[in-house]
């Protein structure tokens, strides 16, 4: 006789408040910074952090997920946990965000190595990768505007 265990996948919401912004949908890389930094206040964080707005299908907020914290110039990002979110989430899209302490929100090679890693698995389970957001000192980079995302 074996044992086979038997799950169930449930997503538990933190907390939520209420946050006065201008647009419930994201139509730009600047509506993505002010709700993170409305929220999250990134450009004052001491570590990076990395995270995701997942989006509903007329790309209103459905969620925010911080997914890692890391050290004063590296975090680490893995699809699994991204996407994880955002199927819970039931995204039809999402936009990656994070800081960087330095206060330089100049995307790296390794930035802009994981976004394209993370467009090509939403590519395969349906999750479109709309921006990936850069957060410095009063100022963020947005690699759609950048060119580098298509």
């Amino acid at each position: 006789m074996i044992t086979i265990n038997i799950y169930t996948v449930k997503q538990f919401k933190e907390k939520s408040a209420k946050y006065d912004l201008s647009s419930r949908a994201i139509r730009s890389p600047q509506d993505a910074y002010n709700i993170v930094q409305s929220v999250l206040d990134l450009e004052h964080e001491a570590c990076e952090k990395f995270g995701i707005l997942t989006l509903n299908t007329k790309n209103f907020v459905a969620g925010l997920h911080v997914l890692s914290v890391g050290n004063l110039n590296s975090t680490i990002v893995h699809p699994r946990e991204v996407f994880k979110a955002a199927i819970l989430n039931n995204a039809a899209s999402l936009v990656c965000f994070h800081n960087h302490p330095s206060g330089d929100p100049t995307p790296s090679q390794e930035d802009i190595n994981s976004t394209l890693r993370l467009i090509e698995a939403g590519q395969i389970l349906g999750i479109e990768v709309l921006d990936h957001v850069i957060i410095g000192e009063k100022r963020f980079v947005s690699l759609k505007e950048q060119g580098i995302l298509i």
